[in-house]
Parts: structure tokens; C-alpha cells; sequence
């Protein structure tokens, strides 16, 4: 197999369509090892005189020996099935010799294409890192190339196995009685075309069935990694209907693959067992035709000691082995590269984002009702721990932009699930837009608040989809104006447009990030929550997304909306931009400007002083 195939067609049954992408290598393959297949055959033929031997002799030792009394002549054919029984050591041999010829080249070459589709596909997609990484080629160099070598190993035996005994056993019938095979053959051959009919359907079936297993697996990873977000935005009903919908299709595929399985069934039922039935009830008329009675002992040990354990051992063997090498050998297939599409040259950064500002130029902050006020919060994560949030007040004025900094583990975090209404604090009350955010409904705070944590979530579905989750009914040009605010043209550009589909395993990081924030954006809530939801942005990008949510307005040019923005701070430019900064050092919190802290909080000046001297990463 070491010539790539043509790539699937879109539509195309899987088990058919896998059979004729790989039929091709497949006979490149054993074209190239005649002379192994030949030995093979020649070792085969030996152990099929064997079987030969088995039913002949019995027969013979009974119609010769033993049924006219004479007992040496009897024990003496019995001694040449026995002697045939033991010489069949260096034929079987010989047969895992030239079997080993055939399955090491072929795991082999698949290690050989499983490396270069890995190095391809680095090499077209440099930017594939972390979790983008071709994850699967791990599993196709390990896992799956043994798999394919067991699996054909195993249908390499049964097969030839079946095939050299059912030519003994066929033999010795003729040899016996002719009048044998017209009892046995046709039910046997009936079961065999009816087995192999079922081969290329439970193909298929057994590839839907993965494919839909895979993505039920897929739709569930990505529901507990992104669970925070979809609480905060209220989303869960949708998550649970999309999640159903996969675990329905897996439900359905998995009984289309039980119905192939029981028509696999009734034709093993028909090849192995209705051949004996019929020599059993046929057998008066085989005696007036002058079948002797060793002839029918002989046939029957045809059938029950060589025939039909063979075929059943075939028939298992193709029906599960072979359709999973089927399966599995078709992921080794080269899929031809996706088409890169042409580079869209990123907007050219606004001063006005990228600039390190107060207030933003044109808003100031109303005095009406705040937008977020926390009075006397307290939190801990277990009743003998120390509070993570001890007595804290805060206010955010509409129209304001914050900045929450302090040490790892200090409780960022827990105050943006306290303000967003996913953390019930131990004490204190919040109020949003002086609304408390106590006893209010998952939609109802969806509709005043919207969270985006550092891991965010992309689920498989349009671009469109994915933007439009939290706000459906949003026009096109309130779409468009949000990729473009945000920056995420490109992107936008690169997966297709906003109606391609959307694989979430195909984006980094910090494109999940820039496609969520659109998605925010777009959302109605006045008050956003970023809580390093810009971690793996470029220092650029992420100014350009703050300065968007703090601009936040449509694109007929209206006034910014009446909200608030809150930013988890991941790097130091982010508590610059900010109108106030709060830092939480675990005993005093300090609330004021970056200049005014760097007069009055120590660890904020110390904080100042390590992003100063640490180098962003460079992940987007």
C-alpha cells in the first residue's frame, strides 16, 4: 500500500467507497510479495491434505476395516489420518513464516505514510500547534498500524484457512460419494453469497457508527471544556439539544449496524448448520443411492471438524476484523491538501486601539445607577478555608472600564463568577444595573451579563452559528461590523466565510478566543466579563478586542451602549487601558488609576515591574 488513493467522494456510501480507494494499493501491495503468497499457497496445500486425509481415512477405516470385521485394516487407515494430524507442525510453520512476510512490509508502509501525512500536513499548515496538532497521527503510528497488522493478520489466516479446507473437504466429498455434494454445496454456497452481500453495508455501517461515536465524544469534550461559558451565557438548553442530536444519530447508527449484524448471523446459520441438517434428513436417500455409511461419517467429519469451523472462523473474521481494517486502513488514505486561500492582509492597527489610554476619548461614565455594585462580599472554598474574597466592596460606574490584576490564585476569577451570578457568595450582595443578581434566572442574567473565560467554547457548526449563539436575531451588518472591529477578518476568511462549517479541532487557541469575542460582542448584555479571555491574543489583537468592548456601538455610528467592561488582566498594557484598575492582594484591595496605584500599592508596582520584563507569548 504504498501508492496514495484517491480521496473519498463527498456523498459516497463509506464502505464502498473505502473499498475502491483501497483495492488499488491493496493489489500494488500483494503484487509486489508473489513469490511470498506463492510459498503461502504451497505450505496451505500440504496442510490441505491433511483435512483431505481426516474424512477420508474415517471413511475408509469403517466401510474397509472396522463395518466388515476386519479390525487391523481399520486401525491402520485410522493410523494414516493420525500420522497426517501430526505432520501438519511443519506446514503450519511454514505458513507463519510467509504470513510474517506479509504483515511486517505492510505496518511498515503504514508507518511510513502515517510520518509523511504528519510531516505533510506540518508543512501546509505550519501554524498547526497545540491543540491543533495532528493529534491523530499519534494514534495512526501506535494504535491503528497494529490493529491493521493484527487484523490482517488474522483475516490472512482464516481465509486461506477456509479456502485450502474447503478444497480438501470438497475433494474428499467427490472422492467419496458425488452424489454428497449436492447436498452440501448449495446451502453452503447460499451462505457465503449471503454473508458476502453483508460485507460492504456493515462496512459502511461500522464506519457511520464510529464516525458518529467520534463525534458525540468530540460534542461532549467540548461541552465540559467550555461549561463555564455556556453557563454564563445561559446556553445550556442549546448545548443539551445539540449534544442530544449527536447521542440520537449514534443511537440510530448503532442499530443499523445491529440489523447488518443479525443478517450476518442467519447467514452463518445457513452455511454452517444447514449443510448438516440436510446430510442428516437426506440420508435415506443417500443410502438407496448407495452412499455407504463410512462415506457419510466421513462427511460429516468434513463438515463438523473442517468445514464448517473454518467458515465460521472466516465469516467472524471478515464481518468484524475485516470491516474495522477496512475502517482504519482508509484513515491511512492521503486526502488531498485543503486549498490555502489567498492572504488577507491584516487591517492596519488603529492608534485608538493599540494606544494606552485613560478614559476613552468621547465617554464618560454616567452617575445614575452603577453598573456593578459589590457590597461586602465574602467567599471561601470550604468552610475552614481562607477567604478568597473577605468583605469586598466595589463599583463600577456605566460606561466604565476596569481592570481586576493581583497574584495567581488570589480570586481574579471567583470575582468575575461572583459578578456574573455563576459563584453564590458566602455573604454580601451583588447588584447588576441595580438589579441583585440572588434569585435571578440563567436567561435573565444571560441578558445582563456575558462571561468569556480563558478557555473558550466553539462548537462544530457554521461560523455564523457559533458568532450569532447569544443573539440569533442580529443582522448581517451587526455581524460583519463585529469581525471587523475585533479584527477577525482573516480568520473570518480563512475557515471559509461566515457559512463554512467550523471544526473546532482545526483552531488554536486564540482563534477560539477572537471568534468567541465576536460572539460577545454581538450579545445584547451590557456588562462583559473578560476573564483572560484574551490570554493568547497578540498584545495588538487584544488591545484592538478591549478597546472594541469599551467602544462597543453598531455600526449606524449610535452612542455606546449604556454598559461596563471588566478585564481579568493578563498583561500589563491591559490594566494602562483601563479607566480604574482593582488589585486584590488577599488582605486590603486597592481601587484607583495605574498612576495612583503606583503611588499607593506596593504589589501593584511590583506586578508593573514583572510584566515589564516578561515577554508576551506569542500564541494566535
Amino acid at each position: 500500500m504504498s501508492a496514495p488513493a484517491k480521496s473519498p467522494a463527498p456523498g459516497a456510501p463509506p464502505g464502498r467507497g473505502a473499498l475502491r480507494r483501497n483495492l488499488p494499493p491493496a493489489r500494488r501491495f500483494l503484487a509486489g510479495r508473489k513469490r511470498a503468497l506463492v510459498r503461502l499457497g504451497g505450505w496451505s496445500l500440504l496442510e490441505s491434505a491433511q483435512t483431505f486425509l481426516g474424512g477420508y481415512c474415517l471413511a475408509q477405516a469403517l466401510d474397509r476395516g472396522f463395518l466388515t470385521g476386519q479390525t487391523g485394516t481399520g486401525l491402520l487407515w485410522l493410523a494414516v489420518a493420525a500420522a497426517s494430524i501430526l505432520g501438519a507442525g511443519p506446514p503450519m510453520r511454514g505458513v507463519f513464516t510467509q504470513l510474517a512476510e506479509l504483515t511486517e512490509p505492510l505496518r511498515d508502509a503504514l508507518v511510513r505514510r502515517a510520518v509523511r501525512q504528519a510531516l505533510g500536513r506540518a508543512v501546509t499548515d505550519p501554524a498547526r500547534t497545540d491543540d491543533r496538532a495532528d493529534t491523530g497521527a499519534v494514534s495512526r503510528l501506535t494504535h491503528q498500524t497494529e490493529i491493521v497488522r493484527d487484523s490482517f493478520a488474522g483475516l490472512v489466516l482464516t481465509v486461506r484457512a477456509f479456502v485450502f479446507n474447503a478444497v480438501g473437504a470438497l475433494i474428499g466429498l467427490l472422492a467419496l460419494a458425488p452424489e454428497l455434494l449436492l447436498v452440501v454445496l448449495p446451502p453452503l454456497v447460499l451462505g457465503i453469497a449471503l454473508f458476502l452481500a453483508t460485507l460492504l453495508p456493515m462496512a459502511s455501517a461500522q464506519r457511520s457508527f464510529l464516525d458518529a461515536d467520534e463525534a458525540v465524544a468530540e460534542g461532549v469534550g467540548a461541552v465540559s471544556a467550555g461549561h463555564r461559558d455556556l453557563v454564563a451565557c445561559g446556553a445550556q438548553a442549546d448545548a443539551a439539544e445539540r449534544t442530544g442530536r449527536l447521542i440520537d444519530t449514534a443511537e440510530r447508527t448503532s442499530r443499523v449496524l445491529a440489523r447488518w449484524a443479525a443478517l450476518r448471523t442467519v447467514a452463518l446459520g445457513v452455511a454452517g448448520q444447514l449443510p448438516v441438517l440436510l446430510l442428516l434428513v437426506t440420508t435415506p436417500w443417500l443410502l438407496r443411492q448407495g452412499v455407504t455409511t463410512g462415506a457419510l461419517a466421513g462427511a460429516l467429519t468434513y463438515l463438523l471438524q473442517a468445514l464448517l469451523p473454518a467458515l465460521h472462523s472466516m465469516m467472524t473474521a471478515l464481518g468484524a476484523a475485516g470491516t474495522r481494517l477496512l475502517v482504519v486502513v482508509d484513515r491511512f488514505q492521503d486526502a488531498p491538501a485543503a486549498p490555502v486561500p489567498p492572504k488577507v492582509p491584516d487591517p492596519d492597527p488603529d492608534p485608538d486601539m493599540v494606544a494606552e489610554v485613560g478614559t476613552p476619548r468621547g465617554r464618560r461614565p454616567s452617575r445614575i445607577v452603577p453598573a456593578v455594585e459589590v457590597r461586602a462580599v465574602t467567599h471561601a472554598y470550604g468552610p475552614d478555608s481562607r477567604p478568597v474574597l473577605d468583605q469586598l466592596h466595589l463599583t463600577v460606574r456605566r460606561g466604565e472600564h476596569i481592570a481586576v490584576v493581583g497574584p495567581s490564585g488570589i480570586g481574579k476569577s471567583t470575582l468575575a463568577g461572583v459578578v456574573s451570578g455563576l459563584v453564590a457568595p458566602d455573604h454580601g450582595t451583588v447588584l447588576l444595573g441595580g438589579e441583585p443578581v440572588t434569585g435571578a434566572t440563567a436567561q435573565d442574567l444571560a441578558g445582563r451579563r456575558v462571561l468569556i473565560p480563558q478557555q473558550a467554547y466553539v462548537f462544530t457548526g457554521s461560523v455564523r452559528d457559533n458568532l450569532l449563539h447569544l443573539r440569533p436575531d442580529a443582522t448581517s451588518g451587526e455581524l460583519t461590523h463585529a469581525i471587523r472591529v475585533l479584527g477577525a477578518e482573516p480568520l473570518v476568511h480563512r475557515l471559509g466565510g461566515p457559512d463554512a462549517v467550523l471544526d473546532p479541532r482545526g483552531l488554536s487557541h486564540g482563534e477560539r478566543q477572537l471568534l468567541a469575542l465576536c460572539r460577545a460582542y454581538l450579545s445584547s448584555a451590557p456588562l462583559v466579563l473578560l476573564d483572560e479571555a484574551t490570554s493568547h491574543l497578540d498584545p495588538a489583537a487584544e488591545a484592538r478586542a478591549e478597546r472594541a468592548f469599551a467602544e462597543r456601538a453598531f455600526t449606524d455610528g449610535a452612542r455606546a451602549r449604556d454598559g461596563a467592561l471588566i478585564v481579568v488582566a493578563h498583561r500589563l498594557s491591559s490594566a494602562r487601558r483601563a479607566d480604574r484598575v482593582l488589585v486584590l492582594d488577599g488582605t486590603t484591595p486597592r481601587f484607583g488609576t495605574h498612576e495612583e496605584l503606583l503611588t499607593s500599592s506596593a504589589l501593584y508596582r511590583d506586578l508593573f515591574g514583572h510584566w515589564q520584563h516578561t515577554p508576551p507569548p506569542a500564541d494566535g
